[in-house]
């Protein structure tokens, strides 16, 4: 099967979207399918083995680390019509994707949208909340457009269905059980960061205003805790004057990485903007219990009282109250861990890339003869 592949991000930056991609082309790779990459450049020559088209882009005003895709449908109608693929792939869709459903469309190529940013939640966080109903109508075009539109997570998959968007399947994300990990727990990193024997609570993620972190900062009053942020991005030097106490770790990959997650004791995610949450996921795996706002993603795999605990968005007294609980219950605390793991160990990449094949085939069309056409 050959697939295009079109995203609003890509390597270099490093976030949700660009590292599914990742883990998709991957997949297609192992299971011995052909893969074009599209997308915001600058970007690698090719990964994986599918080779990758750069696309003119710019830098976003206030988070430049994010770029954001100039090509015309014209432009990119002309890749597929050279790559004359039998799926179109479009991840996380809005503008690039834009482009690139209405090119697939008049091509009468089949696609598969992946909805995996709540891009009209940033839009009202970034105070342009009259810009909330442009974003779902033109959330909507696209994904009309799509031949099937694939949801992470039940609230997001909700949440495009009371929006009037048809055909939309559950798809949801896949962890690396390996990298994420209680046996990378480092005790002299422990004792680095706690050296009074303090709880450690972090977080892990990007650190962007849409995350919502400066909630965290109703942590900094609990007596014994410790905070780590485990991340990088815009707002990061705003949290280290709000978050004097806190230890940022800033971007980590590899085993740095994982020996940074396995030793935290609990993890918090405040952010209500959440499709799926691949950092409480990885969190999970990691044999950490969750604390996280009832909103999004995180609804999906928090089940409180078995891996960790969700709260009302906006009651930071009772996101105080449950992360103050689990620093001083450690009876209760290692009940969660010991459902952590096992609430995510049938969420393999393998496992999740052979349902989205399943999806891709699902849409695939016979190719005509020559005579046909």
């Amino acid at each position: 099967m050959k697939v295009a592949l079109v995203t609003e991000s890509f390597l270099p930056h490093v976030n949700g979207v660009s590292n599914s991609v990742c883990r998709v082309l991957e997949h297609l790779d192992r299971r011995g399918h052909h893969a074009l990459l599209v997308a915001p450049g600058p970007a690698p020559l090719s990964y994986a083995g599918a080779s990758i088209h750069s696309v003119p882009s710019v830098p976003l005003p206030g988070y430049r680390q994010v770029r954001v895709a100039l090509a015309p449908s014209r432009s990119v109608a002309e890749l597929l019509r050279e790559h004359r693929p039998d799926v179109v792939y479009l991840a996380s869709p809005f503008m690039l994707g834009w482009a690139a459903a209405k090119a697939a469309e008049d091509l009468d190529l089949p696609t598969v949208a992946v909805y995996q940013t709540d891009v009209a939640g940033f839009a009202e966080r970034y105070h342009l909340g009259l810009a909330r109903r442009i974003v779902w109508r033109r959330i909507r075009s696209i994904h009309r457009r799509a031949a099937l539109t694939l949801a992470p997570s039940r609230p997001a998959l909700r949440a495009l269905v009371e929006r009037g968007v048809p055909r939309v399947a559950l798809w949801q994300r896949g962890v690396d059980t390996e990298r994420f990990h209680p046996r990378h727990r480092d005790e002299e990193l422990r004792r680095r960061l706690a050296p009074a024997g303090e709880v450690l609570v972090g977080y892990l993620g990007r650190l962007a205003q849409e995350k919502q972190l400066g909630d965290l900062r109703v942590l900094t009053r609990l007596r014994g805790v410790r905070l780590v942020v485990i991340g990088d991005g815009p707002e990061r030097r705003r949290l280290e004057g709000l978050l004097p106490g806190a230890a940022f770790l800033g971007f980590l990959d590899g085993e740095p990485l994982s020996r940074a997650v396995a030793s935290l004791d609990i993890a918090v995610h405040p952010g209500p903007h959440e499709t799926f949450c691949q950092a409480v996921q990885e969190c999970l795996a990691s044999g950490v219990p969750v604390v996280a706002v009832r909103a999004g993603g995180p609804v999906d795999l928090i089940h409180p009282g078995v891996n960790g605990h969700l709260y009302p968005p906006g009651n930071l007294d009772r996101f105080r109250q449950l992360v103050g609980r689990l620093s001083v219950d450690v009876a209760h605390r290692d009940q969660l861990a010991s459902g952590a793991r096992p609430s995510v160990l049938g969420r393999s990449w393998d496992a999740l890339g052979d349902d989205l094949l399943a999806h891709l085939e699902r849409v695939r069309r016979p190719r005509r003869t020559p005579a046909a056409a």
